[in-house]
């Protein structure tokens, strides 16, 4: 068990959290949110060690290890892979590359070969002699293939050191896990393993993350940070949004009885009981929101954006058609060939591919920002397309400040309207006079959606939308893109917003398209489409 008493963060006069008394138990999984900057990592680097807190402490059970998935990718450069995932259980480790060192030694005395045998005895028990297979498994499942697992780090990709760090943490079944954002440059599949593998996990699970498809398979309480503390409620981060809003609701309808409040309140947690989640925590999860007390509801402090994508006009029933669309890079790689689609009235694709750079230079295309090398692109006349690209430095270059940025792209140009449009995108009071050339990635993916609204397109092309947004952001996208009643292209590695938004799915790949109506869920594990894939990218390579 973990667990801090009396915690206290803070910089200057800035509180981060005061008088935190919590306990992190066995079999169950913390999801840590809170604002931007509210103290998230922080939070975490406090319960590993890494940063002393003002006041308080930090207890581990005494024989209890904790592992930490480590965020620096170069700490292991010259070192082989295998060996940096079994340094994640560093007292095994260092009994083996002891026990190694005495029968490398010609010099060994009977003392040395007496300590190696009692080393060796600690290192079975341990699990030492299965060290190296679960190390290869863990690195299989992550996606590193087996070919990468006898290089130095130093030889793999940035995203490849990502997974093996992540199998660093996870080697040897630690009794404590931390994990700060584990699901950064993992594909769906692998988040999907990774969520399995948590949901099996018997021992305690602390994870910061924004992907709200990971929170809500993993998790059985949120740990939320806002008003200046930090607070566990049980259920997943869906549970804890959805009734943290109906509270909201609540406590602004002054007029509605407490016994009303109540039964709304009780009803509500009986239907998400009943529907908690796919994932193999829903039969504990179903448990923990039954045992549920109302006074443990709390509405949030935190504000979301008005993201509302309204089109000015209707489109017509011809949308978009592509034929035998073809790209290469500038290194002459073909990055998608032969795209070929009609899109129908209402749909909303999600677009895929192995490869992020052929997604976006497949939207580049049909942007009109640049032209393909083969193949036409035929638009509905009554469409009215706006992009949202996945890079957005060139948008930012001159030092304007943010009413006179946006009012660039409006054609009503009265301050107190561009103004008004600034708030609700939660630009509010002196934040309006920041230069746009010093704002967050965060602050200039909202101002983008905010020129997007502004075009009032009735088709929208978005390339990763939620890259550098807050959960409370991403929520808030999420739902427009929802709402939204036209056309759309997208792609994004949130899992939840594929589900929720996309109606369609297009694979591209550098000899066509796999083309499909199937939930999202259901397209990872389908059989026809790996098979689709393979026969695809097998003609290419042959």
């Amino acid at each position: 068990m973990l667990s801090v008493q009396s915690l206290g963060l803070q910089y200057g006069k800035r509180v981060l959290f005061d008088e935190v008394n919590l306990k992190f138990t066995r079999g169950n999984c913390y999801g840590v949110i809170g604002a931007n900057g509210a103290g998230k990592s922080t939070f975490l680097k406090i319960l590993s060690g890494d940063l002393d807190p003002n006041r308080g402490t930090v207890s581990l059970e005494p024989g209890n290890r904790m592992a930490v998935l480590k965020q620096n990718h170069f700490e292991f450069e010259e070192k082989q892979v295998l060996d940096v995932v079994m340094m994640g259980h560093k007292e095994m480790y260092d009994i083996n590359v002891e026990k190694n060192a005495i029968y490398m030694n010609p010099d060994a005395t009977e003392a040395d070969g007496l300590k190696a045998a009692d080393l060796e005895n600690k290192y079975g028990e341990m699990g030492g002699w299965n060290a190296e297979s679960d190390s290869a498994g863990l690195l299989s499942n992550l996606g590193v293939k087996e070919e990468f697992h006898y290089m130095q780090m130093k030889e793999l990709s940035g995203s490849e050191k990502v997974k093996v760090l992540l199998a660093q943490a996870l080697f040897g079944d630690p009794d404590i896990l931390l994990l700060d954002e584990p699901t950064n440059d993992l594909d769906a599949k692998t988040v999907t393993w990774l969520a399995d593998f948590l949901a099996d996990f018997k021992n305690t699970v602390i994870v910061v993350s924004h992907d709200r498809y990971f929170l809500d398979m993993v998790c059985t309480h949120v740990v939320d940070i806002d008003f200046g503390q930090i607070k566990i409620f049980r259920g997943n981060y869906s549970f804890w949004y959805e009734s943290s809003q109906l509270m909201m609701t609540q406590m602004a309808n002054k007029n509605k009885k407490t016994e009303q409040k109540r039964k709304e309140m009780m009803e509500f947690i009986q239907r998400f009981s009943a529907n908690a989640s796919k994932s193999k925590q829903a039969t504990s999860r179903k448990k923990a929101l039954e045992k549920l007390k109302l006074e443990d509801i709390q509405p949030s402090s935190r504000k979301y954006p008005f993201i509302h994508f309204k089109p000015e006009r209707e489109p017509g029933d011809q949308i978009l058609k592509v034929e035998k669309l073809s790209k290469t890079n500038q290194q002459g790689d073909l990055l998608f060939g032969n795209v070929s689609f009609t899109m129908n009235k209402d749909e909303k694709i999600v677009v895929l591919a192995d490869n992020p750079n052929a997604i976006t230079a497949f939207f580049e295309v049909i942007a009109g920002n640049h032209k393909a090398d083969s193949g036409t692109i035929e638009w509905g006349q009554t469409i009215t397309p706006a992009y949202l690209p996945n890079e957005n430095e060139e948008f930012f270059i001159n030092d304007m400040d943010l009413v006179n940025w946006l009012r660039q792209y409006s054609e009503e140009k009265d301050e107190q309207f561009i103004r008004g449009f600034l708030g609700r995108m939660l630009f509010s009071g002196e934040e309006v006079n920041k230069q746009s050339s010093v704002l967050s990635g965060g602050e200039k993916v909202r101002c983008m959606l905010s020129k997007v609204m502004l075009a009032e397109p009735n088709f929208l092309i978005m390339d990763e939308p939620t890259n550098h947004l807050d959960l409370e952001s991403i929520t808030a996208l999420n739902n427009g893109m929802r709402d939204f009643k036209c056309n759309m292209l997208f792609t994004t590695h949130d899992h939840k917003m594929i589900e929720t938004v996309s109606n369609r799915i297009i694979e591209i790949t550098p000899n066509g398209t796999i083309d499909s109506l199937m939930s999202f869920d259901d397209y990872l594990k389908s059989d026809n489409i790996i098979k689709q894939r393979e026969k695809l990218l097998g003609t290419v390579t042959a």
